[in-house]
């Protein structure tokens, strides 16, 4: 990888705050339940990323919250999601980046690092793609972030945000490596599923089997 043009990271987030994190937890969970459970999967996300290969780590963040030594700080910018991915980007020029987001704290450091790697290699791809289970994606690098303006039409949250956005990087003549297929967390039988991937020690996996209960008769 060339270091000069090594790519940063950037973790797109939310404060946890009650009421306004992992809202689709509740219920089952109270609003301070949720923010238990978020702030466990930011916290394991954060120390994930810490612990790959990233030389330039940033907190895209939209509230106050204090990031882990050697990171930077940024604060979201934007209305709709789609602005704010787009700005991500846009806001941290000069070097190929890869944003994730605090969904998935079951990522290893060498999932990380499964995704830089293709973006620091010379006559790699343009960008790289993380589908999600439920249509979105958990993971978007890109050699050029100028390309993210893409993003700011793609509506977010739905069954089909990963495709058009493929097709969106496509339509732009990028060569698109795809990433693994990860379970991002959204409700409850999503957090129990993701719970059980995380290695032992896991501030999620506690926090799930802490405070997301598990209602009678549903699937985990």
């Amino acid at each position: 990888m060339n270091a000069t043009r090594s790519p940063r990271i950037l973790v797109l987030a939310k404060a946890p705050v009650p009421g306004r994190v992992k809202t689709r937890l509740c219920p089952p969970c109270t609003p301070v339940q949720a923010a238990r459970v978020a702030a466990a999967a930011l916290g394991d996300t954060l120390g994930t990323v810490t612990a790959s290969a990233a030389r330039a780590r940033v907190l895209v963040v939209d509230g106050a919250y204090v990031a882990p030594p050697g990171w930077e700080t940024l604060a979201q910018c934007g209305g709709p999601l789609g602005e704010r991915l787009a700005n991500a980007f846009t806001d941290t020029p000069g070097a190929p980046a890869v944003l994730i987001g605090m969904d998935t704290p079951q990522l290893s450091a060498a999932q990380v690092d499964a995704a830089l790697a293709p973006l620091g290699a010379a006559g790699g791809p343009d960008a790289v793609l993380g589908p999600a289970v439920d249509g979105g994606w958990w993971a978007l690098g890109l050699r050029d972030p100028g390309h993210a303006e893409v993003l700011r039409t793609i509506p977010t949250s739905t069954s089909d945000t990963a495709s058009r956005t493929l097709a969106a990087l496509r339509g732009r003549g990028l060569h698109v490596h795809l990433l693994p297929r990860l379970r991002d967390v959204d409700t409850a039988p999503d957090a129990h599923a993701v719970a059980a991937l995380c290695p032992p020690g896991s501030r999620f996996a506690a926090a799930v089997a802490a405070d997301v209960p598990v209602r009678t008769g549903a699937a985990r």
